[in-house]
């Protein structure tokens, strides 16, 4: 891992001047962002079990990086521009962790030095979703998940 001064990039690079390898090697893998959403009666999203279609359920990275865009219309693109206004990413999220100055969660393969770590300590949806193309999205109330488990 890169240093400056004994710190970490992300303890001392302003999410905008990261590089873009900087930036991508700050996703924790746990797949929270790629689950469906759906808006409650009082305006709230309500995060369901079932993943994107491109989501592997069991690395919870997508199989189709490069062209994700080209085949999920709503695919939310994370960015240093745009990460602040993404108040849906759970807490645990690495991109808002920084973003909020509060750093890497000790389970964070930048801070572990292994990328199964988000796995182990339960962090990701690994074992507890559903890919899109095993469910009637008519059907999509009937997978409401509680993050808080995750």
């Amino acid at each position: 891992m890169p240093e400056t001064d004994g710190r970490a990039f992300w303890e001392h690079t302003p999410l905008d001047e990261m590089t873009d390898a900087q930036w991508e090697s700050l996703c924790d893998g746990c797949g929270k962002c790629c689950l469906h959403r759906l808006q409650g009666e009082d305006g709230r999203l309500i995060e369901t079990s079932v993943a994107c279609k491109l989501l592997d359920t069991q690395s919870c990275q997508c199989s189709n990086y490069a062209g994700r865009f080209d085949h999920v219309k709503d695919c939310v693109s994370l960015r240093q521009e745009n990460i602040g206004r993404l108040w849906w990413l759970p807490g645990s999220c690495a991109y808002r962790r920084v973003a909020r100055g509060e750093g890497l969660a000790d389970w964070h393969h930048l801070v572990s030095g292994d990328r199964g770590s988000v796995h182990e300590m339960g962090i990701s949806v690994r074992g507890r979703v559903v890919s899109e193309r095993h469910v009637k999205m008519e059907d999509l109330e009937q997978y409401i998940l509680d993050l808080e488990d995750c």
